[in-house]
């Protein structure tokens, strides 16, 4: 389950299955049970009720969210910064991109996002990165709050900000971290359908990484059918195959991460004019 926002099922659920009929069971059932309890009523209204509190907790947790994310999206600008959210299932190779890349990159900073260790983080210091580890606990995925405060303990200056969501194609998607584009990295070991069993993920792309092309003539995997699949939910969803690992197509991650911070750099200096005046 996750502690942050319940995305645990039918637990979120609390049916009270008390439903105050306490009849004797002392008198004659002489009227063959034709007593009207209206069991399903009464469970079914209770129901309803539920869900409507689940989806206005939600609604509320997520307008918070957005608040909070729009503070670390003006903080971000405010210091020239460029921020990338990636977002994966497990093993999908985030964090061995990052470590490439920063062989090539420089300013940049790594916010980190697992349920428990700093295994990942100190991969990217040993990379000659910066880096800072959050851990979820039972938590499924990052918030605003968490970037927030992982943000005023890099305090970064210029350059890009990679944020690593915790592994999981579901609720990293919902939430907004101030983030300038979403990026959603998949492996070839996974399955060409992915983005039609994770469409809410792949909407909410600015860029789909299909990673470990190494492995191609290995796997069944049809990238056609991928990108045809993701664009069917996002037609104008940026489409990159690469190797983090071997480095096929990682020129390609580059240019799109150049291309990507100089226009949100130069849309931001822009702004800083017209706001000047």
């Amino acid at each position: 389950m996750c502690a942050t926002c319940g995305c645990s099922g039918g637990s979120a659920h609390d049916h009270d299955h008390e439903h105050g009929h306490d009849h004797d069971h002392g008198h004659d059932h002489d009227h063959g049970h034709g007593h009207d309890h209206d069991h399903d009523h009464d469970h079914d209204h209770d129901h309803h009720d539920a869900v409507r509190r689940t989806i206005r907790f939600e609604q509320d947790l997520l307008a918070k969210n957005r608040q909070i994310a729009e503070a670390n999206r003006r903080e971000l600008g405010r210091r020239g910064v460029a921020a990338f959210n990636l977002m994966s299932s497990p093993g999908a190779g985030k964090t061995t991109l990052l470590e490439r890349s920063l062989r090539r990159m420089t300013r940049v900073a790594v916010i980190e996002g697992d349920q428990e260790t700093q295994a990942d983080a100190d991969r990217i210091r040993a990379a000659g990165g910066r880096a800072v580890q959050i851990n979820t606990g039972t938590g499924c995925h990052l918030d605003a709050t968490m970037v927030a405060r992982a943000l005023a303990e890099l305090d970064p200056q210029g350059g890009v900000v990679f944020i690593e969501n915790v592994g999981n194609l579901v609720c990293p998607a919902l939430f907004d971290l101030g983030e300038d584009s979403k990026v959603v990295v998949i492996s070839v070991t996974e399955g060409a359908d992915k983005p039609l069993k994770y469409p809410h993920m792949f909407a909410a792309a600015g860029l789909v990484i299909i990673n470990k092309s190494d492995l191609l003539p290995y796997v069944d995997f049809d990238l056609d059918k991928c990108a045809a699949y993701a664009r069917s939910i996002n037609p104008g969803v940026n489409i990159l195959t690469l190797s983090a690992t071997g480095g096929d197509g990682i020129a390609d991650w580059y240019d799109w991460i150049a291309v990507r911070a100089n226009k949100i750099t130069a849309s931001r200096m822009s702004q800083g004019s017209v706001d000047k005046t």
